[in-house]
């Protein structure tokens, strides 16, 4: 049972989660609700569960000292008790013990935190076991051209692909030892309890038990006996040191939405007087505390009938939570409608994470042009350089409706190219400090989901006026080169520019140009060109631009950057329905990269030009090198396993993963799994005002590897984007000086960070979502896996047909017994398999890191909660088998 009430009968109704018993037990931890069990010396007083914050001037003289320190709360989403923020020295992170050292704070919130004493900070071991891989949907609208479709909580998306994390079916009271390299806050939780973590608790660790040759953790346990217990004395423990651990003494800023999806119930004691007053709303994500709320606001037949609504979400919002409280007090805003159903989960998703989906208001719709179709005014045609008689094309998703950037490429007579990126002028459309620009800005990115998108600007502008749809007249910023066939840069212009895109292509348009180079690709198989250029023309357009782009890209990884691609997901949708009908890893070919280049290459050519003229007002983008005490326990758990990894920069790191495997399945499957182990400890990449960094080291992007980066080529979907445009256009003369203090452009850059982060959390939630809708709609299913970490009754495996992680507990399976040990430093777990016939042998099969193994994956009870189960050894391939002649 993975609900988020799941351990309320394994302590009294008060304590809050994570929260030890006992001190529920003593009143500590006991809600209103419970005033009868009280001691009777304890009746008619209030004890403070949590400690008042401090006075604001206390906060910031203590920030000043360092006696104090601020940073982003994450909350571990498979343990809520545990806590962290960032070290200002970038160390380990700092702990926070319990919901009572939170006091109150919310995953996300920007708090202040004082240290405890050393003698309560918490003793921690190193287990760089694999990270959780997770899903990227793709999806027309949410290809990022420059690669930044990651997750970036956790990693640059300019370096990998996505992480759908996933919560753990149980949670453990405080631990003795912190787990550190476990966790990070990238872990989106699945709402429903979808799948398993990396570690249970210590005493399940695999890494655990002394290295001293071949040893025992435990004798061969049967399947209905339990292992004892690992010791908890943790002066045993290897690789120990202290956590440095802190409480939550004021929050700076409330960066969480205060609104949550969950469940109805009734108060569990109906003598209380609460109960005639409040019901218990249960949060899907366990991170938020239960919420009474007041019954008022309740259907009105609830309390008869509580029954009928166990299975309906409703979203709720905390609008207190008072210190002597352990539940906050909260409003129900609305009903739903059936947990499980894409729809209603949909929009608690959405409401969670703060999206503004609501349509445009009549105010903003004003800012548009109002007489349609728009035409481009003479006079601003005689501002731009016309380049509407060249051959210029978009290359997206065949689907794609918000077309942000198009690509030209000419031979020169000396055998050079003129190579042109032109951007969509969306800043044209959106005067600065109208309505239309305010709410752009507060939205700041679209939102990608599987099933549609949540724009950032309103449609007619999104898909019309600044789409670059083929045929028609466009406003457009462009970046123009003159290049060597190798790609080296001969001379560089930046302007306006009016274009007439000749065709849409999709990426498997171009796919097919670049696979068939001399071959004409049919009419038939080609979008409509305009007449004034012909199919010819622009297949070599894309052939010379696919054997630069070869070039620049070859060029980028000798100089050092890093890529860490991982398993991405696509899915078929029923047309009428909207439901999954299917879906396969997404595969990134030469076309996706042909654009990505050429994006890249704007990009980082317009963050010269803005820094260059405005070196105190530049936004710019950086990507912080990896966290060293994670990265380098990485490097020893793969030297533990044979596997020698150089870390020493992003290029080393990159020639690790790409040179020392080979090309056959097993090393493809083995890739994917150190891809997902070595994204885990990279830092996510973040807008910032280049005046507010003094050392412009920091500036540097390290998946790249470049000293100057910035986001200029998606504008009708990132509010940054537009941002840039300004300052370039300024740049260029084309418009004022920009009138903005450092320290206000990067407040719009935190916004931007902040938003684009949820927008990514809300993205993986939806691809969560319609996985594991298909599990139960067309499952079970099928798939290899790698075995990603052992543990003494359980394994981790990465799904490789879903590029999915899931844990597998012996317990589960059909076995005798099972056995684990360590060869080496090499964690192994035996298992006995009980034969289908009682005269058979049990078959037995070893289960270690990197070991191939074929799993089903099959829906659960529980609504969106689907697990996965080992098959057989001998069963894998029979349904694949063919008769022999």
């Amino acid at each position: 049972m993975n609900h988020p009430d799941y351990k309320l009968n394994l302590r009294p109704q008060g304590t809050p989660r994570g929260m030890s018993s006992v001190a529920g037990l003593h009143g500590v931890g006991a809600s209103p609700g419970d005033k009868k069990s009280k001691n009777k010396s304890m009746r008619g007083k209030k004890k403070s569960i949590f400690e008042t914050y401090m006075s604001k001037e206390d906060v910031s003289e203590g920030l000043k000292r360092g006696t104090l320190i601020q940073g982003v709360l994450r909350i571990n989403p498979k343990k809520f008790h545990e806590a962290f923020i960032p070290s200002p020295d970038g160390d380990r992170d700092i702990f926070i013990d319990g919901v009572v050292a939170r006091n109150r704070a919310l995953n996300g919130d920007l708090v202040v935190v004082k240290l405890l004493p050393e003698d309560q900070w918490k003793p921690r071991i190193t287990l760089s076991l694999p990270g959780v891989l997770g899903l990227q949907a793709v999806k027309a609208e949410s290809n990022d051209r420059e690669t930044e479709a990651t997750y970036e909580a956790d990693v640059s998306e300019e370096c990998c692909g996505h992480h759908l994390l996933q919560q753990s079916p149980k949670a453990c009271n405080s631990p003795d030892v912190v787990i550190e390299a476990q966790f990070d806050d990238s872990d989106s939780e699945d709402r429903h309890g979808n799948t398993s973590v990396l570690v249970d608790g210590v005493k399940k660790l695999s890494l655990l038990t002394p290295d001293k040759g071949k040893e025992d953790s435990s004798a061969p346990v049967t399947k209905d006996e339990n292992t004892t217990p690992m010791s908890q004395d943790t002066r045993a423990l290897p690789e120990k040191s202290l956590q440095k651990s802190a409480k939550v003494v004021y929050i700076l800023e409330r960066k969480h939405s205060r609104a949550a999806t969950g469940i109805l119930k009734l108060l569990a004691d109906k003598n209380s007087d609460l109960f005639k007053k409040y019901a218990l709303f249960s949060p899907s994500d366990h991170r938020v505390p239960r919420i009474y709320v007041p019954l008022k606001d309740c259907p009105q037949d609830f309390m008869t009938r509580p029954k009928d609504y166990a299975n309906t979400l409703f979203i709720c919002r905390i609008i207190d939570w008072k210190e002597d409280c352990n539940f906050a007090l909260g409003q129900l805003a609305k009903s739903l409608g059936q947990a499980g159903e894409i729809e209603p989960e949909t929009e608690g998703i959405l409401t969670e994470y703060g999206v503004d989906f609501s349509d445009f208001s009549a105010e903003v719709l004003e800012c548009l042009p109002q007489s349609l179709p728009w035409t481009i005014p003479p006079d601003e045609l005689g501002k731009r350089r016309d380049l509407r008689k060249d051959c210029i094309f978009t290359i997206d998703p065949s689907t794609a409706r918000d077309l942000d950037d198009a690509l030209s490429c000419r031979p020169l007579s000396d055998g050079t190219f003129e190579v042109g990126v032109h951007i969509a002028d969306v800043s044209y459309f959106v005067p600065e400090g109208s309505s239309l620009d305010k709410v752009a800005a507060e939205r700041a990115t679209s939102v990608y989901l599987v099933q549609k998108v949540v724009p950032m600007l309103p449609r007619l502008l999104c898909e019309e006026l600044c789409s670059l749809n083929p045929m028609t007249d466009k406003l457009t910023f462009s970046v123009i080169w003159k290049l060597t066939p190798e790609g080296k840069i001969l001379e560089e212009w930046f302007g306006r520019t009016v274009i007439r895109s000749c065709t849409k292509l999709s990426y498997d348009h171009a796919q097919s140009m670049i696979e068939n180079p001399t071959e004409k690709v049919p009419e038939e198989e080609l979008p409509p060109i305009s007449p004034e250029h012909s199919s010819k023309e622009v297949q070599q357009a894309v052939l010379n631009l696919h054997s630069i782009a070869k070039q620049l890209r070859q060029q980028r990884f000798v100089d050092g950057a890093l890529r860490l691609d991982q398993l991405k997901l696509a899915f078929t949708l029923d047309h009428e329905t909207g439901m999954p009908q299917g879906c396969h890893i997404y595969e990134y070919r030469d076309s996706n990269k042909l654009v990505e280049e050429f994006m890249l290459l704007a990009n980082m050519a317009v963050a010269h030009k803005i820094f260059r003229t405005f070196p105190e007002q530049a936004l710019l983008r950086r990507h912080p090198p990896p966290q060293t005490k994670m990265l380098s326990d990485l490097v020893e758990f793969c030297d533990q396993m044979g596997l020698p990894m150089d870390v020493s920069s992003a290029g080393a790191l990159n020639k690790s993963l790409t040179k020392t495997f080979g090309d056959d399945k097993y090393s493809l499957a083995r890739k994917e799994v150190l891809t997902n182990m070595y994204s885990r400890p990279m830092q996510m990449a973040l807008y910032f005002c280049s005046g507010m960094l003094q050392d412009q080291a920091q500036f540097r992007h390290y998946a790249l590897n470049v000293p100057l980066y910035t986001h200029f080529t998606s504008p009708i979907r990132r509010f940054a984007d537009v941002i840039v445009h300004r300052l370039l256009a300024a740049a260029l003369g084309y418009s004022e000086q920009p009138d903005v203090e450092p320290d206000t452009l990067q407040k719009q850059a935190d916004h931007c960070n902040d938003r684009r982060m949820a927008s990514k959390r809300v993205q993986e939630l939806s691809i969560g979502l319609f996985f594991a809708v298909l599990v139960k709609e067309s499952g079970p299913l099928e798939s290899e896996a790698m075995v990603m970490g052992v543990l003494n009754q359980a394994f981790d495996v990465l799904v490789l047909r879903f590029g999915v992680q899931k844990r597998i507990y012996c317990n589960a399976l059909a076995l005798r017994s099972y056995h684990f040990q360590k060869v080496g430093k090499k964690p192994e777990l035996t298992l006995l398999w009980e034969p289908d016939d009682l005269e058979e042998e049990p078959t037995q099969q070893v289960i270690t890191i990197f070991s191939l193994v074929d799993v089903v994956l099959q829906a659960e009870a529980t609504a969106l909660k689907y697990s996965a189960i080992l098959k057989r050894p001998g069963l894998e391939k029979e349904s694949d088998e063919e008769p022999e002649d």
